[in-house]
């Protein structure tokens, strides 16, 4: 009986060692062709950030910094509304790439160094 329950516990382990191995190299693949496809980065200035966190995909590393010069913390998104962009609207970006935006909140103007940087 011990001899049966050992190669049975054999069989199930090497069958779950290939599927693991032939899985990995379709993962990979997958991988490789999302970093390939460049998509280009959507014009988010002058827009709520409560409708840029909408636009973009959920993968997206999106950085927030308040240029107002208060150096506050985005609390209520839909209180701020978006003064600049990296990278500049309409450059190639990964789907997972990054997004700077400086943000105000709503009701302030841009500040003027911020404006003449602006791409």
């Amino acid at each position: 009986m011990r001899r049966s329950t050992l190669v049975g516990a054999g069989a199930v382990l090497a069958l779950a060692a290939v599927a693991v191995s032939s899985a990995e190299p379709v993962a990979e693949a997958e991988e490789r062709a999302e970093r390939s496809v460049r998509q280009p980065t959507p014009n988010l200035l002058g827009r709520s950030l409560w409708r840029v966190f909408t636009a973009l995909a959920p993968r997206t590393r999106l950085d927030v910094i308040d240029v107002g010069g208060g150096d506050r913390r985005v609390l209520w998104p839909p209180n701020w509304w978006v003064c600049t962009q990296h990278p500049a609207p309409g450059a190639p970006r990964a789907p997972r790439g990054r997004v700077v935006l400086g943000v105000v909140k709503k009701g302030e103007a841009c500040p003027p160094r911020v404006t003449a940087a602006r791409r």
